[in-house]
């Protein structure tokens, strides 16, 4: 099942399959690829599995703004708690960042105040978001 939201001006799309509720940016490129590591369960990470269309607030250590950042993960679904996976990135306020980011740039991801991942830019996809 699918329906098209507005939600915060921006039109997404929610995807309804085996209890799971999926929000997908429509019509948006990804901003950034990057390699993720989430933490373990001792670590502090999450309980259950990840999969792909997560959507964690991402945290740079430059800045004090966390934004939301959808995950599609290259080459699978699901992702474990002490996996390390690559993903697309889309961030949704492209405006706190723009200019700022680079190659090798680390971040972490979260749910609230609490650290789910860490992660590693790989390769900025949006020029405006390129460090100059």
């Amino acid at each position: 099942m699918e329906a098209i939201i507005v939600c915060k001006t921006e039109f997404k799309k929610v995807v309804v399959s085996n209890q799971f509720i999926t929000f997908e940016l429509v019509n948006r490129q990804p901003d950034f690829i990057a390699e993720l590591h989430y933490l373990t369960i001792d670590q502090g990470g999450r309980k259950k599995p990840a999969f792909s269309g997560y959507r964690p607030q991402v945290k740079f250590e430059f800045s004090k703004i966390q934004t939301s950042g959808q995950q599609k993960f290259l080459n699978r679904e699901v992702v474990n708690p002490g996996d390390t996976v690559t993903a697309e990135i889309t961030i949704l306020s492209v405006e706190f960042f723009k200019n700022k980011l680079s190659s090798g740039l680390a971040f972490d991801f979260r749910e609230g105040s609490k650290i789910m991942g860490t992660g590693k830019i790989l390769e900025v996809l949006n020029n405006e978001l390129l460090a100059k």
